[in-house]
């Protein structure tokens, strides 16, 4: 079977790099280390897959095909190739070899065949649109917040829920929580769905990438896909229950309080800066008008320092907590002052943040004296 097409080198190295963490992951199966190339007269489809995330991505083209025709070539190999090409790329094809033309580079490679090459996943039931950039906030606002390898599995992933009056996205490491709701999407059923860490950040990947402008969420099998214009992204979920959080989140007896954002957060650099790899606890004192801020560390130094604290009212509250847990979430709030609940030593302290269109709450649990040892 011969046939060619011509395409701009811009264009497949799009598609071809938003595959390469897929495909230069090491799974059981070496297969998976190939990309799949599936062509017809009108339309080439790249399929990459490490059997737990699966991209799907394709382009318009002119050919001389006659017949679909499907290859398998080492997604790395391809990659690597066309990054050093430029202008516009002849594919060759005579049905064992793939050549590649462009200005006075001739390069001729070998392919595989495709019945090894894990199948993919058909049959998409679309539940609702999403506007690709919202989605992109929202995810971006909770992402940071997933563990890598954490002894709880159900830790490692991203809680997507929905309701018939809100969606909302969790992730926890078990020390802090961050949640991130809005109303502008539901479900006339609940659902729930624990993305793994990876999906997460991938498709946070495609979706800075690829300028669509709207995503479809559907199910198809036991896996959750996003698909925009020209792509499917597949996702296996993980199985282990999330844990059950709301509770932790109830604000009864708590008090309300603000501070100065960026004050806070340059007090909370400094204190960072002290803790030199170690886990030392900070001395938080809420009280009406002011904040008090102290940590020492008997290695290093101590700091004392004292910020403006507006709304809070009653006797003073004493805490303690680990900076840079506090520190991590305050990236993910926009607003220039920062609203946060606080009842007593032993609960946490929760920031909250209210959008246009979604509200962000970021919690973190206090450090016990027996937490401090131990670390």
């Amino acid at each position: 079977m011969d046939g060619k097409f011509v395409v701009e080198q811009k264009d497949i190295l799009l598609l071809l790099t938003s595959m390469q963490p897929i495909c230069s992951k090491r799974t059981t199966l070496d297969i998976t280390e190939s990309i799949m190339f599936q062509l017809t007269p009108k339309e080439l489809t790249l399929k990459a897959t490490d059997l737990e995330i699966s991209l799907q991505s394709s382009m318009e083209i002119e050919s001389d095909f006659v017949e679909n025709f499907d290859f398998l070539i080492s997604g790395r190999r391809i990659f690597e190739l066309i990054k050093e090409m430029e202008s516009e790329i002849e594919f060759k094809f005579d049905g064992k070899k793939l050549y590649l033309k462009s200005g006075g580079v001739a390069l001729q490679l070998n392919i595989k065949q495709t019945e090894d090459f894990p199948s993919f996943p058909e049959r998409i039931e679309n539940l609702m649109e999403f506007n690709s950039e919202f989605l992109l906030q929202m995810l971006s606002k909770v992402a940071f917040l997933i563990p890598q390898n954490n002894s709880n599995s159900a830790l490692n992933g991203m809680l997507l829920e929905f309701s018939d009056n809100q969606m909302s996205m969790v992730t926890t490491d078990g020390h802090r929580l961050a949640r991130i709701k809005t109303n502008k999407y539901q479900l006339p059923e609940n659902k729930k769905w624990l993305l793994p860490k990876r999906a997460v950040l991938e498709l946070k990947k495609i979706l800075e990438e690829t300028k669509t402008e709207n995503v479809f969420i559907g199910t198809c099998s036991n896996q959750l896909v996003f698909s925009g214009q020209n792509f499917n992204f597949f996702s296996k979920l993980i199985s282990d229950p999330f844990p059950h959080y709301v509770p932790v989140l109830q604000k009864d007896g708590f008090r309300v309080a603000t501070l100065d954002k960026q004050s806070f957060v340059k007090t909370l650099k400094r204190t960072s800066c002290l803790l030199s790899g170690q886990f030392v606890s900070t001395n938080f004192k809420f009280k009406q008008g002011k904040l008090d801020i102290n940590m020492h560390n008997k290695e290093v130094g101590k700091i004392d320092e004292s910020l403006t604290l507006e709304k809070f009212d009653g006797e003073s509250v004493k805490s303690r907590f680990y900076s840079p847990y506090i520190l991590s979430g305050m990236q993910v709030f926009d607003e220039e002052k920062i609203n946060f609940f606080i009842h007593d030593e032993v609960k946490p302290i929760i920031f909250e943040g209210d959008g246009k269109e979604y509200n962000l709450t970021y919690l973190v649990m206090p450090v016990s004296l027996t937490q401090e040892q131990e670390g």
